[in-house]
């Protein structure tokens, strides 16, 4: 069998990992706190809160928004069933509405075309680690109030510009499942600049304990969301690589592209689309119509 990906390890993963387990912190101790910032700083945010995986990130990001039976949220159908799942677990309804031919992400007249009086938020999904339109995609919002929460669980490593993929709605959300760029075996980082939201994120996944309060004073309902010592170790070794890893892929794109080139109605998927660069995560091919995929 040859495997869609291998989690990139290493002997700095190992020691990382040992090195936790011969302290009495597995849970709730400084490595913790050490990835938050890491990650923070790499992108250029104010907040990042590390959760259990990307899907109870997309999780309390709906509860932080108080969105609730009633309500609509945009998205695309093009996708993990995490970026419709996020809605249901608080009785929200997701409205679909079709891709970009190129791209493969929302096409931003779609989701404008969408709206009705119900529409709460809209949810990108930077699809495969190319980064959506931000840029319409907030003119609609802005022009109907609504929020929007970004899925990046696949793009790690995207890029607009120079620079890392910036935040541009109320919070974006990342992924470490072994498949992504980079791993911590299960986990996920929210990002915002939102304070108030960051606190409240804090609060909902450790069982809705207040900052200041006592192991047994909550506030709110909350979830156990947590990310471990162990897995918060794995994640800063493995940030502490990501150039490396990131290049490897982009790398293996660039074989793939290149053996592609000959192959008759077949379509390599764009890494550079304006300004907008991809962070590698999947290679998907696009097929003329009536090709035999296998």
């Amino acid at each position: 069998m040859i495997r869609l990906s291998a989690p990139d390890i290493t002997d700095l993963e190992v020691r990382a990992v040992v090195e936790v387990l011969r302290t009495p912190d597995l849970s709730l101790g400084p490595r913790l706190a050490e990835f938050e910032e890491a990650f923070a700083r790499r992108l250029g945010v104010p907040h990042a809160v590390a959760v259990s995986s990307g899907t109870a990130g997309l999780h309390l990001c709906m509860r932080a928004l108080d969105l609730g039976p009633g309500d609509e949220v945009i998205t695309t159908p093009f996708s993990f069933v995490a970026s419709v799942n996020c809605f249901l677990y608080e009785g929200s309804r997701p409205v679909f509405a079709d891709i970009d031919e190129e791209t493969l992400n929302l096409d931003p007249a779609a989701v404008a075309a969408a709206v009705t009086p119900r529409t709460r938020a809209i949810l990108p999904v930077h699809v495969f680690g190319l980064p959506c339109a931000m840029g319409p995609l907030m003119e609609v919002a802005r022009g109907q109030r609504l929020e929007v929460v970004e899925d990046a669980c696949e793009a790690f490593g995207a890029r607009v510009g120079a620079r890392p993929m910036p935040l541009v709605g109320r919070a974006a959300v990342y992924a470490f499942y072994p498949n992504k760029q980079i791993t911590t075996g299960e986990g996920g980082m929210v990002v915002t600049a939102d304070t108030g939201m960051a606190a409240l994120l804090r609060s909902l996944r450790n069982q809705g304990r207040s900052a200041d309060g006592g192991w047994l004073a909550h506030e709110r309902l909350g979830y156990n969301y947590r990310l471990d010592e162990i897995r918060s170790a794995l994640g800063l070794a493995q940030l502490a690589r990501a150039d490396a890893i990131l290049e490897a892929r982009s790398r293996v794109a660039g074989w793939y592209e290149e053996r592609l080139a000959s192959v008759p109605r077949v379509t390599a998927p764009p890494e550079r689309v304006g300004e907008t660069r991809r962070g590698w995560f999947v290679y998907v091919v696009l097929l003329e119509s009536g090709v035999d995929r296998d």
